[in-house]
């Protein structure tokens, strides 16, 4: 690949705690944010008037008007480690489907063509010694002297990728989408056949859950893993109809199992829930969950989901009818961000065939302690 005269940007895809190359690398763009005060340059003022530093919105005006079609980019993780290598073929835009990669805000988007892939090499990124590419800001120049030039000058790219054109992107406008009010979850949940009372009392934790995560932001408070269990997890656990006696905290190396009846025995596991860190990456934590869900004994009982969270972000998993589960989640739920549908957590052909993932209201309902496969697909039929 002979990058000429060409201007290199190395972009970084997160950090190890919450990584999103492969949405990048799926859906061919890169992204960048806070873009959740709207499009360049109309935002500009409102994110001064919200405290972003000079330096960051300096970042977006550069991701805006400095990278040009024609440049090449590496997307990284850290100083050492290159995810993918494209070229930039459209412009900025900004579009609300990335507004929630697994907490990250990203509304920026630029159409990349991505000529190499560590997904095409054994899932392995391409290692460099630490510092071979710059620390620091998210976007930024690759130096003339990192060996990652020459690797990248050097590598032989097939003629359908320098070709292939980039996947269409799910159209938003220029608006946010639209956010799932409450009461249309309450909705959802009551047509799904499950108590008022039980309902009145969610929302009433939902808000709860949203006042002590907005407490957390506001005073940059993270708390331990354990403290995410109690003050978070498990109180809406208990609003889905879950007991104490039905829930195991670390049990038999689970953060938490949920069973169906007692006593508490695999066969009777219903559900595997993965516990991060406030604010860490849940939806990586699947593969972590499905070892457990998958134990001898487990996988011919009644475990059907898998459950990954950080206390506000919740990835749900749904057992298919071959037994294994899926790579994407069935719902996706993000208490402080509560939408109907998620197209990007999904891959560009099933987008294409106007499938998504499940917002708010499924998740709730695949989470809580009466759903059964069964009632799901009868009330799917109706």
């Amino acid at each position: 690949m002979d990058t000429g005269s060409a201007t290199i940007w190395q972009v970084a895809a997160g950090d190890t705690n919450r990584s999103y190359c492969d949405v990048c690398l799926d859906w061919d763009v890169i992204c960048f944010g806070p873009g959740s005060s709207g499009s360049w340059p109309g935002c500009e003022a409102k994110l001064e008037k919200d405290g972003w530093s000079t330096r960051k919105i300096g970042q977006i005006r550069g991701f805006h008007e400095e990278i040009e079609n024609g440049d090449f980019v590496v997307l990284r993780l850290g100083t050492s480690h290159v995810y993918g290598v494209g070229k930039v073929v459209g412009d900025c835009r900004w579009n609300d489907h990335f507004g929630d990669v697994d907490g990250w805000d990203l509304q920026f988007v630029r159409p990349v063509r991505w000529l190499w892939d560590y997904r095409c090499h054994d899932r392995k990124p391409e290692v460099f010694k630490t510092h071979a590419m710059k620390w620091g800001d998210t976007v930024q120049k690759l130096s003339e002297e990192s060996p990652v030039r020459v690797w990248i000058d050097n590598l032989e790219v097939a003629q359908c990728r320098l070709e292939r054109d980039p996947v269409d992107l799910p159209q938003s406008g220029q608006n946010r989408l639209p956010q799932v009010e409450t009461s249309e979850v309450a909705n959802h949940l009551f047509d799904k056949g499950v108590a008022a009372s039980s309902i009145n009392a969610l929302t009433e934790d939902l808000s709860e859950l949203q006042r002590i995560a907005s407490w957390y932001q506001r005073s940059g408070t993270r708390p331990t893993e354990h403290e995410t269990v109690a003050y978070l997890v498990v109180p809406l656990l208990r609003a889905l109809g879950w007991t104490p006696q039905r829930m195991a905290v670390e049990w038999n190396r689970m953060d938490l199992a949920l069973f169906s009846r007692l006593p508490r025995k695999d066969k009777n596991l219903a559900a595997v829930v993965e516990v991060k860190r406030y604010d860490h990456a849940c939806l990586p934590a699947k593969p972590q969950a499905q070892d457990y869900a998958d134990e001898e004994g487990k996988e011919r009982g009644e475990c059907q989901r898998l459950i990954v969270t950080d206390g506000i972000r919740y990835g749900v998993y749904v057992r298919g009818d071959d037994g294994t589960f899926p790579h994407a989640p069935a719902a996706y739920l993000n208490i402080n961000r509560m939408m109907d549908r998620y197209r990007i957590l999904l891959s560009p052909k099933q987008a294409e065939r106007d499938e998504y993932c499940g917002g708010a209201a499924q998740a709730l309902e695949f989470i809580a302690s009466d759903w059964s496969r069964e009632g799901s697909q009868n009330s799917s039929k109706r």
